[in-house]
């Protein structure tokens, strides 16, 4: 009897072990569903399910279940949604979050709670440098890369004095900051706007009179449709050239505000013309699927979703052991859609970055070229900062 006993015992522990293993892992994604910035979300989400359903709703072979949730570009509200995906649904893996303030609500509590962050967009500094944590992971940029990319370059063009114009929030700093770095020329004036702003009729009547020799701006989503329409009804884009980051011009915006944005250069670390394999074959998927050129946020959301996969594989679903995640993660064995890409110190990526132009193609649509590296294995300024 004991003997049976110990059988069923052992018997039952297999069981609970086998069905435990056939569970999803659950990936709890926090994203910006609504407000006039919606789409940057959805973009990072199609990414990122895109990925799954490649593999048959798996990442890197392993059954994977993808919770979303809106924050409604609100920190409360995200912190909300992280508190239950933690202790309601068990979640050891985040990511999804659009904006760094809510980043900043949200991911120091998190990390400490022993959950594994991937950003697939907000890169604020307060995370790169002395809040760098082993838990947080960038897979998208450092919010300054892309800015110091057109800084860099601006500096090497005729233009001697640039008006800067960004949202009063820590990424529009951190953009401005990042575009400061290598522009070496004079600044005309640094403007802050509201997050969320529509009407700029005050900045551009300033923007006139101040007579820049360029403009650079970061207003992401619907505050750029509204300040490049604005900016070209006043007449200044045939007078004072535009610049901004790569999300004041990616594809669904351009279509938003057409012939106007056309020609305007700005950074990015990826373009859907980047000739490698993993990128062809994404842009391909991405199009077949959901019938629209992927933005810089789709293409972040879907090397999140494939770094994860690499991760999976190598501890065969263990999310548990979350060192194990962790190093696999660090050594970012999968084809990035940006070609080249790794970790630095930091845990942000070294990559390269470009410059690209507005151009519109023979079926009348409007969108980038790449036309120039600048940087190579670039790494952010606030590494060193980072003590891990």
């Amino acid at each position: 009897m004991k003997r049976l006993l110990m059988l069923l015992t052992a018997a039952a522990f297999v069981f609970s072990l086998q069905s435990a293993a056939a569970e999803p892992v659950k990936i709890g994604m926090i994203t910006t569903l609504s407000t006039k910035a919606a789409y940057l979300g959805e973009d990072i989400r199609d990414g990122f399910q895109l990925a799954i359903d490649q593999e048959g709703g798996k990442l890197g072979g392993i059954d994977v279940e993808l919770l979303v949730e809106d924050d409604g570009r609100k920190p409360e509200k995200a912190k909300q949604i992280a508190e239950r995906y933690m202790k309601k649904d068990g979640v050891k893996i985040m990511t999804g979050i659009v904006f760094s303030n809510v980043a900043i609500a949200v991911v120091p509590k998190v990390v400490r709670d022993g959950v594994v962050y991937l950003s697939a967009n907000a890169g604020p500094s307060k995370l790169a440098g002395k809040g760098c944590n082993e838990n947080y992971f960038s897979v998208s940029y450092q919010n300054d890369n892309i800015d110091e990319v057109v800084g860099q370059f601006v500096n090497d063009s005729e233009h001697q004095s640039v008006y800067l114009i960004a949202p009063n929030y820590p990424a529009g700093k951190d953009h401005l900051a990042g575009f400061k770095r290598y522009f070496k020329k004079d600044i005309s004036a640094e403007v802050y706007t509201q997050l969320g702003q529509s009407d700029y009729a005050a900045e551009i009547a300033a923007i006139r009179a101040a007579k820049p020799d360029a403009v650079f701006f970061f207003l992401p989503g619907g505050m750029g449709v509204s300040f490049i329409k604005q900016y070209a009804q006043a007449g200044l884009s045939e007078e004072i050239p535009l610049y901004g980051p790569a999300f004041s011009f990616d594809e669904r915006l351009l279509k938003a505000v057409g012939p106007v944005a056309l020609g305007v250069k700005n950074g990015s670390q990826w373009t859907h013309d980047l000739d490698n394999p993993a990128n062809k074959q994404f842009v391909a998927a991405y199009i077949e699927k959901y019938g629209r050129t992927p933005t810089l946020y789709a293409s972040q959301g879907y090397d999140t979703a494939r770094l994860i996969g690499s991760a999976l594989k190598a501890v065969q679903g263990n999310v548990d052991d979350l060192g194990a995640v962790k190093q696999a993660l660090k050594k970012a064995e999968f084809d990035s859609v940006r070609g080249k890409f790794s970790f630095g110190t930091n845990q942000h990526p070294v990559q390269d970055l470009y410059i690209r132009e507005v151009i519109k193609t023979d079926d009348g649509q409007y969108t980038n070229r790449t036309i120039q590296k600048v940087f190579e294995n670039h790494v952010d300024a606030y590494a060193a900062e980072c003590e891990m």
